[in-house]
């Protein structure tokens, strides 16, 4: 099983709430490379159902984001070591964000990008949408686009922290050869198409890439999303988000 599949795996158990089937998972086999976030706010469902072996498997998390130190693992262990009643709890609030829906718009198009998050839902909304009108009877005629209560904005900051993402793992490629055939795809525009393009020809190396680069946006979004005064719901168990 690549590195990809067995992520799929850990995530449909993280977003589905099943704490019994992350700690199975966990105690399986090795844990996926560069997975600790996602795993993270599986361990924090698992706590709060009280699944057995998971307040063990926390505190390797907590041990292993400490050592490791990206952007947005602090913020996950502050959370992790305040359900383990080893810390006191942040003061944030708890709002369902999907962390990928709101990367992809913290790090969309820096000119024409940005969005907004609903603090009523949790629900992350490109700028575009409001452009053209928010097509729901819910966010009809007559919202308050401007209302600090309801609408947490978001400002895309580019694609600079991606393209660091690219010179990182370039950097911890091990084949000299290959390594030096991807450095090659940065230099200049169009480096994210090459990048990919040549990645695509390296199946295991592209896995490992799909791993390594998801974990780092899913940090800066967990990080921007503390500056703002929140933190990520955890799932409910039936695979819907709610507040805790």
């Amino acid at each position: 099983m690549s590195q990809r599949e067995r992520l799929r795996e850990f995530r449909a158990a993280v977003f589905t709430a099943d704490g019994e089937a992350l700690v199975s998972l966990l105690r399986a086999g090795p844990w996926p490379g560069h997975a600790l976030e996602l795993i993270g706010d599986g361990l924090l469902a698992a706590l709060a159902q009280n699944v057995g072996g998971a307040r063990e498997l926390a505190e390797r998390c907590v041990t292993d984001l400490r050592e490791r130190d990206w952007e947005g693992d602090e913020d996950l262990v502050a959370a992790l070591t305040a359900r383990l009643g080893a810390g006191p709890a942040p003061l944030l609030r708890s709002l369902p964000v999907d962390l990928d829906e709101l990367v992809d718009v913290l790090e969309g198009d820096a000119v024409a990008g940005g969005g907004r998050i609903d603090l009523h839902t949790g629900e992350v909304w490109p700028e575009a949408v409001f452009e053209y009108g928010l097509e729901s009877e819910e966010e009809g005629e007559g919202e308050d686009l401007d209302d600090g209560e309801r609408w947490l904005w978001v400002v895309s900051e580019g694609s600079r922290a991606g393209y660091r993402d690219m010179e990182l793992f370039v950097g911890g490629v091990a084949e000299p050869d290959l390594a030096d055939r991807l450095a090659r795809t940065l230099k200049g525009r169009g480096s994210f198409r090459r990048f990919r393009d040549e990645l695509s020809r390296w199946p295991g190396l592209q896995d490992r890439w799909y791993v390594y680069s998801a974990e780092r946006r899913r940090g800066r979004a967990r990080a921007w999303l503390a500056a703002e005064g929140f933190a990520p719901a955890a799932p409910a168990a039936d695979g819907a988000q709610k507040a805790t």
